[in-house]
């Protein structure tokens, strides 16, 4: 049977369908050669695998890196697709991750700076810097410690009582510090420690009134003798401000009249004088050359009173300049009187109110010539404190700066240290001074106004005389 079959088969057929036979194995061939290429790089990429397992479970002290969990990730989601895509792929979708993460990061990074840069703007706040540069007034002072003695009269704690007038201070900067002294009293310090960390709000007499207060029990009628200290100092400072406005407006007004004459009025004169050949007189000469001078060196006069003035304003901060220019205060003809009233004024009161809380008579000086202005008052108290120290009388030390302590003030001081009732009898002494200075700063404006009035005529009838005269000459002549 089986050679009738093969006989029957035409050749034609046969043929035919060798050539097919040979296209098959061709193709399978490529195929298998494909598939053992495959197989080849999953066996590379198993092993490669396998590797690096092993050596991520040798090294274990180390812990793995986000890029690490990432590319394994990868991997495994590979092993599932039975390595059908190739190794190129692999690591194609490996860098893209990486970008992914890298843009990630830099937006976070831009979103972090741009939430830092608006706290940044939100933190610059111009008020900040005006509060820092705000000054606590001597008026918030003084509400503050009448308020202060009215709530502890009620009887609240100072930790209480300063919360609420830290609320209710307007003054922003005041308000900060109120509420620092609130959180040191309320961790245990004293009130008077918890003020020494704000020297230039508190100075040494507060403070020293303060503690005396506190170590006596007698807080409250302290604070009403510093309350009475701060309104009198109040007082004195306005009246003698209110005293000086006047003529420095006068003076001010005066300088620059001047100016705009010499600058804008007297160079259209000069031009008319130049046309006509006549001489001149010597005023209008002297006036002609200084507004030439002003106009043509302005800016650098300028500059050099700016310079002066800042080199005399430290000059005048040293030791040796105070002791000139306090010196030139006790010796001016009006302006002594009134140095020597407000110096002993503050010395009365301030000694007046150290005694009366109790405090030492030798701390109270040196607190009190801490407090007064002129140096020389300084000086004086700060060697008869030494002296009292020693034992001597108060008198005696007085009575060797009679050119500062007048004779009245010595007796009052002397009755006052007999009867053992100093600080009333300075009480009284510092009365007495404070309604003189407060009439002699009624009577400045009255005694300045004349004097004033006087140098301001002569400056106008000068500065006419050398307008006016070439005029009237060059009229004549025509």
């Amino acid at each position: 049977m089986l050679k009738n079959k093969k006989k029957f088969k035409p050749k034609s057929i046969t043929s035919f369908v060798v050539p097919e036979k040979k296209d098959q194995e061709e193709l399978n061939l490529d195929l298998d050669k494909e598939k053992k290429e495959l197989e080849l790089d999953e066996v590379e990429a198993l092993t490669e695998i396998n590797n690096s397992q092993d050596l991520s479970e040798e090294i274990k002290t180390e812990p793995e890196s986000e890029e690490e969990k990432k590319v394994k990730e990868i991997i495994k989601k590979k092993k599932k697709n039975n390595f059908k895509d190739s190794e190129d792929e692999i690591l194609e979708e490996i860098d893209k991750s990486k970008l992914a993460d890298e843009e990630k990061i830099n937006n976070n990074k831009n979103s972090n700076e741009e939430k830092q840069k608006k706290q940044f703007l939100n933190n610059i706040n111009v008020h900040k810097y005006l509060n820092y540069l705000q000054k606590v007034s001597l008026k918030d002072k003084i509400f503050f410690t009448k308020n202060l003695t009215v709530m502890l009269k009620a009887g609240l704690s100072i930790g209480k009582a300063l919360q609420a007038l830290a609320e209710q201070t307007q003054n922003k900067k005041f308000k900060k510090i109120l509420q620092e002294i609130e959180k040191k009293v309320k961790k245990g310090n004293s009130f008077a420690e918890s003020l020494k960390t704000y020297p230039k709000t508190f100075n040494n007499l507060f403070v020293s009134m303060v503690e005396s207060g506190e170590e006596t029990g007698n807080l409250e009628n302290v604070l009403k003798q510093i309350h009475k200290q701060m309104t009198r100092d109040h007082a004195l400072i306005s009246k003698i401000r209110g005293a000086m406005i006047y003529p420095i407006i006068v003076i001010s007004a005066m300088i620059g009249i001047g100016i705009g004459m010499i600058v804008f009025v007297i160079p259209k004169f000069i031009t008319i004088f130049e046309e006509v050949d006549a001489q001149l007189p010597f005023a209008t000469r002297m006036l002609m050359n200084l507004s030439d001078f002003i106009l043509a060196n302005g800016l650098f006069l300028f500059i050099s009173v700016v310079i002066i003035t800042i080199a005399l304003i430290k000059i005048f901060k040293t030791k040796k300049g105070k002791l000139f220019l306090h010196n030139i205060f006790l010796k001016l003809p009006i302006l002594s009187r009134i140095v020597k009233k407000i110096n002993l004024a503050r010395f009365s009161r301030t000694l007046s109110s150290l005694l009366k809380t109790d405090i030492p008579i030798v701390k109270a000086f040196e607190i009190t010539a801490k407090v007064l202005g002129n140096v020389h008052y300084k000086n004086a108290l700060n060697e008869a404190k030494e002296k009292i120290q020693k034992g001597e009388h108060i008198r005696k030390c007085l009575e060797k700066y009679n050119k500062l302590f007048p004779a009245v003030v010595i007796q009052m001081v002397t009755v006052g240290e007999e009867t053992g009732a100093l600080d009333s009898v300075l009480d009284e002494l510092a009365n007495f001074y404070e309604e003189d200075i407060d009439q002699t700063m009624k009577n400045l404006p009255t005694i300045i106004e004349p004097v004033l009035m006087l140098v301001l005529g002569v400056g106008v009838g000068l500065m006419a005389v050398a307008v006016l005269m070439p005029m009237y000459s060059l009229s004549q002549a025509f």
